[in-house]
């Protein structure tokens, strides 16, 4: 194969490989804090019951606070704790990252592959026959 057309699917192979090249920087390099439920939405106690139990020296956590058995003490004296003063905020990033896990896989598979097809077209190794000249006539 010519230099000039070595170089030039060198270059665009480069080009194309930059773009599951960054989708896969960004995804990786993502923090690991933004999963978390916002606080402004975070779950009451009486709806989280699906995704978690909170036990307190082995009793529930509703258990205790329906019965009073919950105080809290702040400036302005003790009182028992309500559900309603609990929430809950979630960490859903295991949940969002297997999601993503088959278009990651995809998009390592095809940077695989062309970083293999760069380098073959780098080092001359495809079959490159030239122009017949009785069929460019």
């Amino acid at each position: 194969m010519p230099l000039r057309l070595r170089l030039f699917f060198s270059g665009l192979t480069g080009i194309l490989l930059l773009i599951p090249s960054l989708a896969l920087y960004r995804e990786l390099s993502m923090p690991a804090d933004i999963w978390w439920t916002p606080t402004a939405m975070a779950v009451p106690l009486t709806e989280s019951r699906d995704r978690v139990e909170i036990y307190v020296r082995g009793e529930p956590l509703g258990g205790l606070l329906n019965g009073q058995k919950l105080w809290i003490r702040d400036e302005g004296g003790s009182r028992a704790l309500g559900a309603q003063e609990i929430g809950l905020r979630f960490n859903n990033r295991d949940r969002v990252r297997a999601g993503r896990l088959p278009l990651l896989l995809a998009y390592a598979a095809i940077c695989g592959g062309g970083v293999a097809i760069l380098f073959l077209i780098a080092a001359g190794r495809l079959a490159y026959r030239g122009e017949d000249p009785r069929v460019a006539a």
